[in-house]
């Protein structure tokens, strides 16, 4: 297990398989780390869907508004919503989208991340410079990497419950 030096910027995902540490980058993205504590603070990510996995690519969940559905309309509609909380302006950096960090998902306006996010199953470059890198898996990658393909899966994995390390 990895060493964990900032429980307060550290994120805890429980999945099926395990569980996957996440070390937040507050000095690279403010508005993102803090707002991926203030929603796994107040239990929004709990079992929500990964709702858009793409072999090679990454896994996308954090759909709080839809992720969560158990029926099919509403899982269809995974991925088009966020929180209750207000956009974030994109916060861009010259940190690499490389394999286990983690992305801010968005339309195609720069400023429109909110609550969705997504972590590379490999280096994925071609993003640099278009979404906010704000998080890198520090341990549990095996546990992404075993997470259902499809778009969305036909039976999704959920995020059981995601923590802030300093809580848990």
């Amino acid at each position: 297990m990895a060493e964990i030096k900032d429980p307060e910027n550290t994120i805890l995902i429980e999945l099926k398989g395990g569980t996957v540490t996440i070390e937040l980058l507050p000095d690279v993205a403010p508005k993102h780390a803090e707002r991926m504590k203030e929603l796994a603070r107040a239990g929004e990510y709990d079992n929500v869907c990964f709702h858009r996995v793409i072999d090679g690519f990454m896994a996308q969940t954090g759909d709080v508004e839809h992720g969560d559905m158990e029926d099919g309309f509403n899982l269809r509609r995974a991925g088009t919503g966020g929180s209750q909380l207000p956009d974030l302006p994109a916060e861009f950096s010259k940190l690499p989208h490389d394999r286990g960090t983690l992305g801010a998902a968005r339309s195609m306006n720069p400023n429109s991340a909110n609550s969705q996010f997504f972590i590379n199953f490999k280096d994925n470059h071609f993003l640099n410079g278009q979404y906010t890198v704000y998080g890198r898996v520090i341990d549990g990658m095996e546990h992404v990497d075993a997470i259902t393909r499809g778009e969305p899966p036909a039976e999704p994995d959920r995020m059981i419950s995601v923590k802030v390390a300093a809580d848990a």
